[in-house]
């Protein structure tokens, strides 16, 4: 159940729709659409049939079946495309998943002894290359990479059931299966029957197992022992995969409705796949520095004074922050882009006293727009006809927060600009960032659209169950474009409650109205993982959970692991208790701040991970199974994760524990607070009283650190801290303005760091590349685990007489300047 304040706000949103008569009018329309759309029958099962015909295309060929054409491309040596139709005429492809149409690549055909062989006439990299073939009788496909390895391989195949497409392959009996979005389960999906329809849970909770949720992103990452690939069904219907759970050695995939298109993306690694799906798809933009930071939230903050008072606390009891969310409460009635005037008389004088403090400030925007003639943006959608309407022209609507509402058509980019223009108040008055919510779309009371509301889409007029899974995308679309042009020279931060393939271009995510209790702490990892490993890297829950009272211990571990989220908010509903950080006194409070203060000390790190995410689709938040592929243990972990690079983050999960057992997979891992080194693989026990988090560092990392900081604008620190993990890597800072467009025109710098460990000595050398200076004298080292105090350090060839024990860690702090080349003997 809802919690109880926000459950009288839903009646009280329902009842004032019931007693208006144009509810009752869109009502009576609705049934009547649903009523001639639920008599279209089903079709019966149909697949291929045998290869009659072989028409050659650009890059691929067209297979004339007896049942329909399949047309096969490669798009890049590693990328292929597969498409169905019944008659051989393709209609043009669009896609809101792609972030451009890539045309196919020039393919050699050979066709022999009942099999047809497709493969790139050139690839760069041979072993991530694919081969396809096709056999004739019956006419099913085959995918290798360039070292022979089976990727996917037909079962039944391509076909149509039901009235909608369906395509069955072969399921390796070793196969791990990741991704497919917002997943309340555990990480490997094998043995599941997942859906795809973007879903507000009734009630507003889930728990684990619901399905479906918020965000529906049809693409997996398949993991073998020795080879990943990656599927990506492009289409927006409502779908299902079984995994596994009909028929075990079988993966179904099927489609109520649009075409069976889908992509094939090779490895041979994790990384590589994913580097593909950014690739295809859209790779993240680098996020402002800010956003990074720990965000504050609650349903709601309803006046000014209490988001000062909010502000006067983090603030005086030095609790670090960059963001205050105000929820729907900020507005008139409930209407997007309004204020209520009442509650926030001088909204731009707040925002500008909050930035003093530097704290910035995200408002909620709903896709609803209550019925109100007199509301300027009602008035302005009636007007240009911007509005969803049914089959017979009328306007749909339907019931949210403001009572009935209208629902702007983002199909549309007419729609899209206007919408996108709707922000420009709100930015003058100071507002730093938005959060699309209840854009599944959600309508109360626990539903969505009917399927007979119609859409004026780009490509052409079509009814919701063709846009559903990407109304909500469309809205961040339009947000998205519409925050670029109007501050060209800001990178826009949007969250967005529901996804479709490609979200990461706009968006980062979080995973939706979860609960205050210790399920849905353990529950997160997997669930941010798994979006991780479906192309979203920034996501994360809401800390302490959404509803539900938590207590403080629930808090203070949760606080830790969200220190260690892409996102990090902590955020809950009106009614529970409250949760800041400091909500439950001591020694909660000291806890929170610990871990908070951690996270701004980790930001070069942390920023340097979401540079990685933008360039290359590699998660900031790793399952071990990307990393370690050829370890069976852990295929299926998800309550322990890599966090960037150099991190392996293993939280205790449970009331009143003090300790828990930790695999460490291979390779050589130092626990973070104490310096103690482990050899993997091993298993050991973890002391974890309250106030520790279990977190080891990988050996020869290199972990950039920052002082403790109130907020990202006092990042430019006079040292940066290096803290050396003794061994062999290499790792990596990235640096920019951190708010600016200007890393685009190449003002940034990364730096390289390698390590080197023999029996003599350890060596550290630092290469730079890039313009921008970041305002910083030089580097502090503390060389920790694996390095003893007595060693003696050099530093570009010249001997440092001035090093000093650093308290803190126990370990030897070097001041080594903008150094070259360090020697440990």
């Amino acid at each position: 159940m809802l919690a109880f304040p926000r459950y009288l706000t839903a009646i009280s949103a329902l009842v004032r729709a019931a007693v208006d008569p144009r509810t009752w009018r869109s009502r009576l329309n609705t049934l009547y659409w649903q009523r001639v759309y639920a008599r279209r029958a089903p079709g019966a099962l149909q697949h291929l049939g045998n290869l009659r015909q072989i028409v050659h295309v650009s890059g691929g060929v067209d297979l004339q079946c007896d049942g329909g054409v399949l047309r096969v491309e490669l798009l890049s040596a590693g990328v292929a495309r597969v498409r169905l139709c019944r008659a051989g005429v393709f209609p043009p492809r669009h896609s809101y998943a792609l972030i451009n149409d890539p045309p196919p690549v020039p393919a050699i055909v050979t066709d022999g002894d009942g099999v047809l062989l497709i493969q790139p006439r050139e690839a760069a990299d041979p072993t991530g290359s694919l081969r396809i073939s096709a056999t004739t009788a019956p006419c099913r496909l085959t995918f290798t990479d360039g070292a022979g390895r089976v990727l996917v391989a037909d079962a039944a195949g391509a076909g149509w059931q039901d009235g909608g497409v369906r395509c069955v392959q072969r399921l390796p009996g070793d196969a791990a299966i990741y991704g497919l979005g917002e997943k309340a389960f555990g990480l490997n999906h094998r043995g599941r029957r997942l859906v795809m329809w973007n879903t507000d849970p009734k009630g507003g909770r889930y728990r684990q197992g619901s399905d479906p949720l918020y965000q529906s992103v049809p693409f997996l990452v398949q993991q073998r022992s020795e080879v990943a690939h990656g599927l990506l069904f492009d289409n927006i219907y409502r779908a299902e995969f079984d995994l596994g759970q009909g028929v075990p050695g079988e993966l179904a995939y099927q489609a109520d409705g649009g075409e069976l298109c889908y992509y094939v993306l090779t490895g041979p690694t994790i990384p590589d796949v994913l580097a593909r799906y950014a690739d295809l798809t859209g790779h993240m933009a680098l996020p402002p520095r800010w956003a990074l930071g720990y965000h504050q939230s609650r349903w709601s903050y309803a006046s000014e004074a209490e988001v000062r008072q909010v502000a006067r606390e983090l603030r005086g009891r030095r609790i670090p922050c960059d963001a205050i969310y105000l929820d729907i409460d900020h507005m008139d009635g409930f209407r997007v882009f309004t204020w209520d005037r009442a509650r926030f008389p001088d909204p731009a004088g707040l925002l500008a006293d909050l930035r003093a403090a530097g704290l910035r400030v995200v408002t909620i925007i709903d896709p609803g727009v209550k019925i109100d003639p007199r509301y300027f943006v009602c008035a302005e959608g009636l007007a240009r006809e911007l509005f969803c309407k049914m089959a017979d022209g009328r306007l749909y609507s339907g019931p949210v927060w403001p009572g009935e509402c209208y629902f702007p058509d983002f199909s549309s980019g007419d729609v899209r600009a206007w919408w996108g223009e709707l922000y420009r108040p709100l930015l003058e008055a100071g507002v730093a960032g938005f959060w699309n919510d209840m854009n599944e779309p959600a309508v109360f009371p626990g539903i969505t659209f009917p399927d007979a509301v119609q859409h004026n889409a780009d490509p052409g007029p079509t009814d919701h169950r063709a846009l559903h899974n990407v109304y909500g995308q469309l809205m961040v679309r339009a947000s998205a474009d519409g925050l670029r042009r109007l501050q060209p020279d800001e990178r826009p931060f949007l969250i967005s409650r529901a996804a479709y393939a490609g979200i990461q271009r706009d968006a980062l995510v979080w995973t939706g109205d979860n609960s205050s209790d210790w399920e849905h702490l353990r529950l997160c990892i997997p669930m941010v993982l798994n979006l991780g490993l479906s192309g979203q890297p920034f996501a994360g829950p809401d800390v302490g959970g959404f509803n539900g009272d938590a207590d403080g211990e629930l808090l203070a571990r949760w606080t830790q692991v969200g220190a260690f989220m892409p996102f990090f908010r902590n955020h809950n509903s009106q009614g529970n208790r409250p949760q800041e950080p400091y909500a439950f006194g001591e020694p909660y409070e000291a806890i929170c701040r610990r871990y908070i203060e951690l996270r701004y000390r980790l930001l070069p790190y942390i920023y340097t991970a979401f540079w990685q995410a933008a360039e290359t689709g590699l998660p900031v938040a790793r399952a071990l199974a990307l990393a370690f592929p050829g370890d069976r243990r852990v295929a299926s972990v998800d309550d322990a994760y890599l966090f960037g690079d150099a991190f392996l983050v293993a939280p205790l999960m449970a009331p009143g524990g003090t300790g828990r057992a930790v695999y460490l997979p291979a390779g050589g891992w130092y626990d973070f607070w104490t310096g103690t080194r482990y050899d993997g693989p091993t298993d050991i026990p973890a002391q974890a009283p309250l106030d520790v988090l279990p977190l080891y560092a990988r050996a020869g990392s290199v972990v950039p650190m920052g002082p403790v900081m109130q907020h990202t604008d006092q990042f430019v620190p006079e040292r940066l801290t290096l803290h050396v993990f003794a061994g062999d890597a290499e790792s990596l800072l990235y640096e920019d303005d951190g708010l600016s467009m200007a890393h685009r025109k190449g003002a940034r710098r990364v730096t390289r760091f390698v390590s080197r460990l023999t029996d003599e000595e350890l060596t550290l050398t630092r290469s730079a590349d890039g313009t921008y200076d970041p305002g910083y004298l030089g580097y502090d080292l503390v060389l920790r685990g694996g390095v003893p105090r007595e060693k003696s350090v050099w530093v570009d060839g010249r001997a440092v007489e001035d090093g000093a024990v650093d308290e803190e860690w126990d370990a030897l702090r070097v001041q080594a300047g903008m150094f070259e080349r360090i020697t440990i003997r």
